[in-house]
């Protein structure tokens, strides 16, 4: 396998934070709300051998506490190999401008299990699926390349990205500054609608960052080289 390949691989299960294990399996690797329908549904399979909890928690990311969503039931009792309906509903006080970014947690809790033998200890596990939960706003246009909608300056060993759209982009954390062989880092794997980022870049000048993008459900695309503005 190429160091490409091998590039895109690590960051198909970077971004894709859906775990292959037994346990609470959804659906989907990413959840998608429209204002428009004001919720959205999740069918969450227990691909265990025996019955479990399945606990759902929504989560803030930390540049946008504002509670826009309750999940519907938040603990449920779900037999071996069947699934659970969980509904994501719609609390917005106000028209959304911009796709908002959160998260939820499913997570089984095994039930059933024989008691322990006098003399011996059992560790429980669970199993953890946290993914992404995309908000879209009532009449935005879907858009399947919005990294292409990121400007970005350098100055004085400073990179600056910037989000003008109204679209959360998602993408790998490094970056490739070109010509030559300057190199970035941002924080997080996302950059949220009218957020802008900074970070240290080395290499000296450089006229484009290569950047490797990934899809709203996480998935790697082709690497994308976009101009630095001076």
């Amino acid at each position: 396998m190429t160091t490409t390949l091998l590039k895109i691989a690590a960051l198909a299960l970077l971004l894709n934070t859906q775990a292959q294990a037994d346990g609470m399996v959804p659906e989907t690797s990413v959840v998608i709300i429209h204002e428009a329908e004001g919720e959205a549904a999740v069918s969450v399979t227990n691909t265990d051998n025996q019955l479990a909890l399945l606990h759902v928690t929504l989560e803030d990311i930390p540049e946008d506490t504002e509670s826009l969503l309750v999940v519907t039931p938040p603990l449920s009792r779900v037999e071996a190999n069947t699934s659970q309906l969980v509904r994501f509903i719609l609390q917005s006080q106000q028209p959304l401008q911009t796709q908002r970014l959160k998260r939820v947690i499913f997570e089984g809790m095994p039930q059933g299990r024989p008691a322990t033998e006098a003399g011996h200890a059992r560790v429980g596990v669970t199993v953890r699926q946290n993914l992404p939960v995309i908000i879209h706003p009532k009449g935005l246009a879907p858009n399947r390349t919005p990294w292409t909608g990121l400007t970005w300056s350098l100055n004085a060993g400073t990179l600056q990205v910037r989000n003008n759209t109204p679209y959360v982009v998602r993408l790998a954390q490094e970056l490739r500054l070109l010509p030559g062989d300057g190199r970035a880092m941002l924080p997080r794997t996302y950059v949220l609608p009218g957020e802008s980022l900074s970070v240290p870049a080395t290499g000296g000048a450089a006229s484009k960052v290569r950047l490797q993008p990934a899809t709203v459900y996480g998935f790697a695309v082709a690497a994308y080289e976009a101009p630095i503005t001076r």
